[in-house]
């Protein structure tokens, strides 16, 4: 299985959590096939919106989701 990775990000309610406000405008980065070109696309989000405290993106590992117990 291909270690895939979702970049995701919204705007949250204290940039100290993943409470996102409005899960229905979340921005989707996109799936990738590895974590370097997931970080990659994260750092390019979140630096465009560094000045706006309540923006937060993310990288999920997806395969951890779909296949938990492997990782453990």
């Amino acid at each position: 299985m291909s270690k895939l990775h979702l970049v995701f990000g919204g705007r949250v309610s204290d940039p100290q959590t993943l409470d996102f406000c409005e899960p229905d405008a979340v921005h989707i980065v996109g799936i990738y096939p590895d974590y370097a070109s997931a970080e990659e696309a994260w750092r390019s989000n979140a630096q465009r919106t560094v000045d706006d405290a309540t923006m937060k993106y993310v990288v999920v590992h997806l395969h951890r989701l779909l296949d938990p117990g492997k990782d453990a």
